[in-house]
């Protein structure tokens, strides 16, 4: 071999890797953008989810106190009826109007339950919507991540076939971050079982 052959030859090689090696520099700073915003979007989510969380924790809980004092009320109202009985004409009206008092507080409290029962399962169903968007993100996060991996090999080994496989887990990424901020209901059920 010549030696001009040879500098040709390594000024090919050298082309090709700055070719290379700006590629995988704008496909990292177009991921890592990507990812910040996926990121914001993400830690929104889970914010909504503890929120969602905790109303339906509350809401349960004035479910249950709701329960409480409608099966006092109703028990009062059993107990009143049961000292009616034994008393005298002149106290009947007392005791029926202490009846009526119980009767429509039980009834209020019925009221109030359900409508504590449906907030908490609407709480719930904000959860479940909210995670199945964070599960999107998650995923897209960790496919990202690998991909960035098999960016920085290919940096380092120069071989454009290891650039082509890294591009399989950014598309899935991609996709998955997408799909999380624009509400795509692409949701890999096995594999985030999986991974959870």
């Amino acid at each position: 071999m010549e030696p001009l052959d040879i500098v040709d030859t390594q000024n090919e090689t050298a082309q090709t890797n700055r070719k290379l090696n700006a590629t995988v520099a704008i496909t990292v700073a177009l991921l890592a953008t990507f990812m910040g915003i996926c990121k914001v979007k993400d830690d929104n989510i889970n914010q909504s989810m503890q929120q969602a969380q905790a109303n339906r924790v509350d809401h349960w809980a004035f479910y249950q106190a709701r329960n409480v004092r409608e099966e006092v009320a109703k028990a009062t109202v059993v107990q009143l009826k049961l000292a009616a009985a034994g008393r005298p004409a002149a106290e009947q009206a007392a005791y029926q109007d202490a009846i009526q008092q119980y009767e429509n507080l039980a009834q209020d409290q019925e009221l109030k339950k359900a409508q504590a029962k449906a907030e908490a399962q609407n709480d719930q169903k904000a959860y479940d919507d909210a995670n199945f968007k964070d599960d999107q993100f998650d995923l897209s996060d960790a496919l990202l991540a690998i991909a960035l991996s098999l960016f920085a090999i290919t940096a380092l080994t120069q071989m454009w076939a290891l650039y082509a496989a890294a591009l399989v887990p950014t598309a899935f990424g991609v996709l998955m971050g997408l799909a999380g901020l624009l509400g795509w209901p692409i949701h890999p059920g096995a594999l985030i079982a999986l991974l959870s």
